[in-house]
């Protein structure tokens, strides 16, 4: 016989997604624990491994949905540097998801939806270095896009640029920092 406590919230999965996001968002991915994450939920210690089989797993899951929306958000961006813009606002607004993407030890690096997720997230970013004007490498212009943007998306997460930003809207410091880096003769505002 099955308990109504067992389906209270009606998508199990959904309810320890969020709770583990946000475990990651407070305490980091180390504090996970599949039973903490049941006991939050209102169900038995097994129910989550019915949906993530085990602490792996569900990391897996967080890093493919991650870099969905993160597709999804760079998509949303017409250029280079707006997609930039996005890489930042994407930490920002889903910085539990950003820790686990970019920390492969954490997840399956051979699970089918998450290998989708980053594929569709890689063609965005290589899309964005399309709209750049042509160079001799555009590999090495991806690279330095993605330095550039993970790097002050990372800091900004650890409070490394508190100072630095201030009160300014991140998404405007970093635009500024991209013309100081990308302008000719690196004049900031234009």
């Amino acid at each position: 016989m099955t308990s109504d406590r067992a389906y209270h919230h009606g998508d199990l999965r959904r309810a320890v997604l969020a709770a583990a996001l946000d475990v990651i968002r407070t305490e980091g991915p180390a504090a996970l624990s599949l039973r903490d994450l049941a006991r939050r939920a209102g169900v038995s210690h097994a129910a989550p491994a019915h949906h993530f089989k085990d602490r792996t797993g569900l990391l897996t899951a967080i890093a493919a949905e991650g870099y969905d929306l993160f597709a999804d958000a760079l998509a949303a961006a017409p250029d280079l540097r707006e997609r930039g813009v996005a890489y930042v606002r994407f930490a920002t607004t889903h910085p539990a998801h950003f820790q686990v993407m970019f920390q492969p030890d954490l997840h399956r690096p051979d699970d089918p939806a998450l290998l989708a997720a980053k594929a569709r997230a890689t063609a965005e970013l290589r899309a964005g270095v399309a709209t750049r004007p042509p160079t001799d490498n555009p590999r090495l212009t991806g690279i330095a896009a993605w330095s550039l943007a993970h790097g002050f998306a990372t800091l900004l997460l650890s409070g490394n640029l508190d100072d630095a930003v201030g009160d300014h809207d991140p998404e405007e410091v970093f635009r500024e920092v991209g013309r100081l880096l990308f302008t000719p003769g690196g004049a900031p505002g234009r």
